[in-house]
């Protein structure tokens, strides 16, 4: 007779996809922003373990985070990850609604642009290159404006080639002809000499 006991998976037998994540480079004085994320979802609890399992070799054990509620339908207390536990807050005055700060064991924080799961991926790479760019002078917040911006141009330079292409949508090849006038040539009367 054989048994077979089944163990329910532990917290690092869970294997999730890693995180879409893009740092400033290291050694880089950074400005508002130290990076961006790109979760896969708005549950807190499930995206925070895969972005700590790469965060915490680099930063050092990252032990408490932040949000601001405005974009996070629930907000845990406190997130298991591996082999530890990060206790997050939130702020809603106070943090960019756009933004995601994280403390470490060291006492370092960094903040990171939070870019919304549903952003398509033109966007979210244009976002994640601003957001880590060293010499970025940004906020979280400023960034979603100038990629909605971004968007809303080349939404409406889609629109204008769809009416262009619907309407024919070529140029003539020959200028149209114009016509011809007959060159005028005047000759001016010479000046008297003064003597």
């Amino acid at each position: 007779m054989t048994a077979t006991v089944h163990h329910p998976p532990t917290l690092e037998d869970r294997s999730s996809p890693p995180p879409r994540l893009s740092l400033v480079p290291v050694g880089s004085a950074s400005g508002p922003l130290d990076g961006a994320w790109w979760p896969r979802s708005r549950d807190l609890g499930a995206e925070l373990p895969a972005l700590t399992d790469v965060l915490d070799p680099l930063w050092g054990r990252i032990t408490r985070a932040t949000v601001n509620p405005t974009h996070w339908p629930v907000v845990p207390r406190k997130v298991p990850v591996a082999g530890h536990v990060v206790k997050v807050g939130w702020f809603l005055a106070e943090q960019d609604p756009h933004g995601l700060l994280l403390l470490s064991y060291h006492a370092d924080y960094w903040n990171l642009l939070v870019v919304p799961p549903q952003t398509t991926p033109v966007s979210a790479a244009w976002l994640m290159a601003a957001a880590s760019d060293p010499l970025g002078t940004s906020t979280a917040s400023r960034l979603m404006e100038q990629a909605a911006h971004l968007r809303t141009v080349a939404e409406t330079d889609r629109a204008v080639e769809a009416v262009w292409d619907s309407e024919g949508g070529t140029r003539p090849t020959v200028p149209a002809a114009r016509p011809r006038t007959p060159a005028v040539t005047a000759t001016m009367p010479e000046r008297p000499k003064a003597t």
